[in-house]
């Protein structure tokens, strides 16, 4: 197993044995970083990217990390939004001459942010002969239909299918394709060398293979983009990167780099109620989670055989992400498990 060390934190060995109880050596695995004002701190990977192959996971493995996607179309957006490219309060149509006009007029950029717009998911009315979906074919899929879950901005209800809207309107506001567009505002300015919007032609470094635990037959079933048809949709869930790759992308948030402070402070805090009594929110792309002190910001993913979970404690200036390429653990629970630790042995 490669592990790889940026100091210890106390509660590093307690960490490194609970991730090794979960994660065989054989099996596809995780990698993990943990930051504290800026500096690694803990950074391990455990077991395999390719059960086929043998290799194994490093630090530089570019994993599927579902919808923590969303959080990169969300930037995408607020950086069109700072160029006057477009505006949050924008309703869609604009960008949708051809969707129904009822849904069009009424639905603003913001709601498809925060997922209260209530737009109809994909799911059922897409092309049934397609191989891998994309955006375009979720766009065919709900343009002429008339109604929604609710009224606009009355509730939440989290929407695979906005975010997919978003990234169009990515590319109708800047001229070019979703994946051009990050590889060019994003992904290069950052030196995100291992980093790529998913598409049948793109050849990606050092990918890991996904898998989905079968407890039925004790085995380990190849799970990605050749097996799911909505798997390679680009802006809820397209994005391939390594544990490195994402370091430098959180880094670029916290200073600034990408997106103004003012609007990665907006991404990152209640910008509409999901559970008031539970006080928790949802922001541009994070969950916001005020339960408790210190606040929360995270969110998890969840595509294919990977599974990935990013948690920050924004006052502590901690993040702990976790990229996965098998399903069968809660990274959810696992992370809150990691904090535990940290927290008792700090």
């Amino acid at each position: 197993m490669e592990a790889q060390r940026r100091g210890n934190p106390r509660g590093g060995a307690q960490i490194d044995s609970l991730l090794k109880t979960i994660y065989r050596e054989d099996e596809p695995g995780v990698s993990i970083a943990i930051l504290q004002n800026q500096k690694p701190v803990f950074k391990r990977n455990y077991g395999l990217e390719n059960i086929e192959s043998k290799e194994k996971i490093s630090s530089s493995t570019a994993f599927n990390i579902g919808s923590l996607t969303k959080q990169f179309t969300a930037a995408a957006i607020l950086q069109l939004a700072e160029k006057k490219k477009l505006f949050l309060d924008d309703k869609i149509g604009k960008f949708f001459p051809d969707l129904n006009k009822k849904i069009g007029s009424t639905i603003t950029v913001q709601q498809l942010l925060t997922h209260s717009s209530g737009i109809i998911d994909h799911y059922n009315y897409a092309d049934n002969t397609l191989i891998h979906a994309h955006s375009k074919d979720v766009f065919a899929a709900i343009k002429n239909i008339d109604s929604t879950y609710f009224r606009k901005g009355s509730r939440f209800r989290y929407s695979n299918t906005a975010y997919c809207l978003l990234a169009l309107i990515v590319e109708k506001s800047s001229g070019i394709s979703y994946s051009a567009y990050m590889k060019k505002n994003i992904f290069q300015p950052l030196k995100m060398s291992h980093t790529t919007v998913w598409n049948e032609r793109e050849k990606i470094t050092g990918e890991a293979t996904g898998y989905e635990d079968d407890s039925a037959s004790n085995s380990f079933i190849k799970s990605g983009p050749d097996e799911n048809v909505f798997f390679s949709t680009e802006g809820d869930g397209g994005i391939y990167t390594s544990i490195d790759d994402y370091l430098k992308w959180f880094e670029a948030l916290q200073s600034g780099k990408i997106i103004s402070r003012s609007d990665v402070q907006k991404a990152r805090s209640s910008q509409f109620p999901i559970d008031k009594e539970k006080q928790l929110n949802y922001g541009y792309g994070w969950f916001i989670d005020k339960s408790s002190s210190p606040y929360k910001v995270y969110h998890s993913g969840s595509n294919g055989g990977f599974r990935t979970f990013s948690f920050t404690i924004p006052t502590e200036n901690l993040i702990i992400v976790i990229f996965s390429n098998r399903t069968g653990v809660n990274l959810e629970k696992l992370v809150l498990e990691i904090n535990k630790i940290l927290r008792v042995g700090s």
